[in-house]
């Protein structure tokens, strides 16, 4: 059991590491929207490239932040009956979920973004937008990253569950 606790640290320490520094992006979308606003209703100048980056951090935050918010158990959930269940209850449901809803979802998004990020890289595909941002390829290949972060989160969760379940862990989430 220690070897598992050693996988799930680790394996959270990365996502909460990822997290922490995605979420600084979030301040720089903020500025540079302000920017864009700010130059363009009292300036009157636009920039492509300052509206796109602004959209692509958006996305950014999306993409590479689910798995962040997987670990800290802030993502939707109908919690109705959830909240009331003890531990082991909540554990069972996680696991059962994870493996019916989660994991298919990210090997179907796998399976399906693979070949558009492949053109993308392929082309070195960069904005149509004139004057828009010339890498699209490296911010698509972001679809890639978000499955591989929640499936090894989703992993950790279940794992985590499995401790829960078999009395060698209190709670299922904790923070750091």
């Amino acid at each position: 059991m220690d070897n598992l606790k050693k996988i799930i640290f680790f394996i959270e320490n990365i996502t909460l590491k990822i997290g922490r520094k995605i979420s600084w992006l979030i301040l720089a979308m903020t500025l540079i929207a302000f920017s864009v606003a700010l130059l363009r209703y009292f300036f009157n100048i636009g920039f492509v490239w300052m509206q796109e980056l602004y959209i692509w951090m958006h996305g950014l935050v999306f993409l590479l932040a689910a798995a962040y918010t997987l670990q800290e158990d802030k993502h939707v959930r109908v919690d109705i009956f959830y909240r009331k269940f003890s531990e082991k209850k909540k554990a069972y449901i996680n696991i059962f979920f994870s493996i019916l809803f989660i994991i298919p979802f990210i090997l179907i998004v796998s399976k399906y973004s693979m070949p558009y990020i492949l053109k993308s890289w392929i082309s070195l595909e960069k904005s149509r937008e004139a004057g828009g941002l010339n890498f699209l390829y490296i911010y698509k290949t972001s679809i890639i990253l978000f499955c591989f972060f929640l499936f090894i989160q989703t992993i950790a969760l279940i794992l985590r569950c499995v401790l829960v379940v078999n009395n060698k862990e209190v709670k299922i989430f904790f923070k750091s």
